[in-house]
């Protein structure tokens, strides 16, 4: 999850928090591709969950990051809670999930080599203190009392909230991890079409992806459970957002929306001051009960925006948020994707006229089903796994058109990055499908065995 913003004055006008989103504008050679991932990290030996502090432990997992590799340290008091180098930040989640925040990269290729290389570090530092790390959508057997919850302020206010209005808040914030990637918008109207592509097109992104179908040990009924949760979390900052596909939608359809959800927190002076469930509307007004009489500052309003979770949100940037986490060559293949998807303009129109015809319950039956079945689910007249073919169909020469090349001019462009996909749409079957499988078969329901084989 974010870490606080700063930066940005006073807010002296309704104006201000438009133009807040409105100055991520950039020119299409100054887009940029930014890939998140999560993963869980576990004693090899107990194969339970990492503690925050100990010999094997996430500190320990940052202490080693920061003194071999030259990451620099990012407090939290006196809690060392990320790390930052270049432009990219290593973060942690609720539950220990250790996340890599990738810098702005110019291609798939460099954001891969990004990929690999924090692998390789993570290994490094795991290997020395007898941990290891596994990219899944949800823990498999971790019970909600076997993980940890992270001595971060932002996350001790999340789960006494999460408990108010949900019933599966706190096992996204424990058990769930993602991969997502951030991209850039050229004007209003462009990031207008990109987000309803994005939101609309989600679904297929999580059948792809799906990575998830155990829970306490034991198959869990969905192919993707990570994206279950996120539909009885908290309803006033997730979900489909329809409002993006009304007319007139822009970047101040987006200020009304964020000024409706409540808020959690606001940042002074290193601290979390509480402000579950308050307005931002009455923090414009210098009527916030949290900070009488105060008026937000622009980071406050960045900090805000962060704590909305829609399965494709905007910032200055876009995020596309649908998918979960999963092994190396997924890690790299979802920025390919999305990228195919909305980079290149052919892309991005064809995309559109494939789903601007759809209703919200069809988007909405589509993310449901997607969760449930995988690849094989339908609503109504479309199938899931033909949907997905002509969207990779279209990702793929999306690629092709930008042609940007790799491996010092050897790989022509970035559309084997597709491949892992392209696999899952000729075989039918996403990762959960052949855990399940190897779960009723060779592991013969002892899903310990899940460790040795999918951990990176």
């Amino acid at each position: 999850m974010s870490i606080p913003q700063s930066g940005g004055g006073p807010i002296e006008r309704h104006e201000q928090l438009a133009q807040y989103l409105a100055d991520g504008c950039k020119p299409r050679e100054h887009w940029r591709i930014g890939t998140e991932h999560e993963k869980f990290g576990y004693c090899k030996d107990t194969l339970l969950p990492l503690p925050y502090e100990g010999d094997r432990s996430i500190r320990a997992m940052l202490e080693g990051l920061r003194d071999r590799f030259g990451w620099a340290p990012v407090l939290e008091g006196d809690k060392l809670i990320g790390l930052e180098k270049a432009g990219a930040n290593v973060s942690l989640e609720p539950g220990g999930q250790l996340e890599l925040s990738g810098a702005p990269l110019e291609t798939i290729h460099e954001t891969c080599d990004e990929v690999n290389q924090h692998l390789k570090e993570v290994q490094a530092v795991a290997d020395r203190i007898g941990a290891g790390f596994i990219g899944l959508g949800a823990a498999p057997v971790w019970t909600h009392d076997q993980m940890p919850l992270m001595p971060k302020g932002r996350y001790k206010l999340m789960d006494s909230y999460m408990q108010r209005v949900g019933t599966m808040g706190r096992t996204m914030m424990r058990r769930t991890c993602t991969v997502q990637v951030n991209l850039d918008f050229g004007s209003e109207a462009d990031m207008v079409q990109k987000l309803r592509v994005a939101i609309a097109l989600q679904p297929v992104a999580t059948a792809l992806f799906a990575n998830s179908p155990f829970l306490d040990g034991a198959p869990n009924g969905h192919k993707s459970w990570r994206s279950r949760v996120w539909r009885d979390l908290d309803a006033a900052r997730t979900g489909m957002v329809p409002f993006v596909f009304d007319a007139g939608f822009g970047f101040e359809g987006w200020v009304q929306y964020a000024l409706d959800v409540p808020m959690y927190f606001v940042y002074r002076d290193g601290q979390y001051v509480d402000a579950l469930g308050q307005s931002f509307r009455d923090f414009l007004k210098g009527e916030l009960p949290a900070l009488p009489g105060e008026k937000p500052t622009l980071s406050d309003w960045a900090d805000h925006l962060t704590t909305l979770f829609p399965e494709a949100r905007i910032k200055k940037f876009l995020e596309m948020r649908g998918a979960d986490g999963g092994p190396w060559r997924r890690l790299c293949a979802l920025p390919a994707f999305w990228v195919g998807l909305t980079y290149d303009q052919g892309a991005l129109d064809a995309a559109w006229d494939l789903v601007k015809g759809w209703d919200a319950e069809t988007r909405e039956a589509l993310r449901v089903a997607a969760s449930v079945d995988g690849l094989q689910a339908r609503v109504g007249s479309i199938d899931m796994h033909d949907l997905s073919r002509q969207v990779l169909d279209i990702a793929e020469a999306g690629l092709k058109a930008r042609a940007r090349p790799g491996a010092g001019g050897l790989v022509a462009d970035e559309t084997h990055f597709l491949n892992a996909l392209r696999e899952s749409v000729d075989s039918g079957q996403v990762p959960a499908d052949e855990l399940l499988e190897k779960y009723h078969g060779e592991w013969g329901g002892d899903l310990d065995r899940i460790y040795a084989e999918y951990s990176y």
